[in-house]
């Protein structure tokens, strides 16, 4: 039988004090369990759980030498504003481990500011991690502003629009851009955008003072193909229009340029806010990723990075 609704509230309880006593005040497994009057075994799991529950969240703060010495050669490399660089598991099959908890922090970073920002989102696994480890807090005085559509092709919401989710959990005024992410035709993006609700919307994006965007590939298992917004065929037909990355469902060259195509041409996505007014920073690693990290990085897509550390390498290797 599954767990009552009590039951599992209790097992959170225990999980959070057990939690509580070995990160906060540095009980060592035994001590939690003579002081809860259980078995070092059962203390062991409700530590675990209150890890893998998201009631402890983990943040090492001391900088990781080989960490900043890869990123500061990014920034030279490429001419970022902004570079982080996160250790890599080579164990790990993980494509957000590391930087999804990176770029939290820097979202809530950005979201402690005094002054009013508009602070705009792409979409993406990546970014929906992160927003997943966001702390609870209240930025009224920011705005969030989705950069992609919140529909996907079968008509339902996307999964991947962070937008609520992040905006539920920090309290800020929030602005979803109310449209599927690829439309049928030009003049279907046309005429939604002339929409006086996206034309706000549209008109907020470009003035985004900070942008946090997943970076996509495109091979086989692109995230454009896995998520349904093209077909293989499309996908092979963009390869040789010379496509090796997307960013919000815009797809570029390995120049970081916009390609001129027919399908960019249906993406009802905001423009990428421009690097000239603003931070844009990509999140993403992983082998089959960095030609189009690089790609963005060197045609000023983006002035920023959050990355690990052998995604950096093979940035450093080109």
């Amino acid at each position: 039988m599954g767990r009552t609704r009590d039951e599992e509230t209790t097992r959170l309880d225990e999980a959070a004090r057990a939690g509580w006593l070995y990160y906060v005040a540095g009980n060592t497994q035994d001590q939690i369990a003579a002081t809860l009057g259980i078995s070092r075994q059962t203390a062991q799991r409700l530590v675990s759980h209150s890890v893998s529950a998201g009631l402890v969240r983990v943040r090492i703060d001391h900088p990781i030498a080989a960490c900043l010495e890869r990123a500061e050669a990014l920034r030279a490399r490429f001419g970022l504003n902004f570079c982080e660089v996160v250790p890599s598991d080579p164990a790990s099959a993980s494509t957000t481990l590391g930087i999804a908890e990176a770029c939290a922090a820097e979202m809530e970073r950005v979201l402690k500011r005094e002054a009013p920002t508009i602070l705009a989102v792409g979409t993406g696994r990546t970014l929906r991690a992160a927003v997943e480890h966001l702390p609870p807090m209240s930025a009224p005085r920011h705005r969030i502003v989705s950069l992609t559509g919140n529909i996907a092709p079968d008509g339902s919401a996307s999964v991947y629009n962070v937008i609520y989710s992040m905006a539920d959990q920090v309290k800020a005024p929030h602005y979803p851009m109310p449209l599927p992410v690829i439309v049928s035709t030009p003049e279907e993006r046309e005429l939604l955008h002339r929409q006086k609700v996206v034309e706000r919307t549209l008109q907020l994006a470009a003035k985004a003072e900070v942008t946090f965007v997943g970076v996509g590939e495109m091979s086989e298992n692109a995230p454009l193909v896995k998520d349904g917004f093209i077909t293989a065929a499309e996908r092979e037909e963009l390869g040789r229009l010379g496509a090796v990355g997307e960013i919000v469902g815009w797809v570029f060259d390995d120049t970081g340029k916009v390609i001129d195509c027919r399908f960019n041409e249906r993406v009802a996505s905001a423009p990428i806010p421009s690097t000239k007014n603003g931070e844009v920073i990509a999140v993403a690693m992983g082998p089959v990723k960095t030609p189009a990290i690089r790609a963005a990085a060197a045609g000023r897509l983006v002035s920023g990075l959050i990355t690990d550390e052998a995604t950096a390498d093979r940035l450093l290797e080109s």
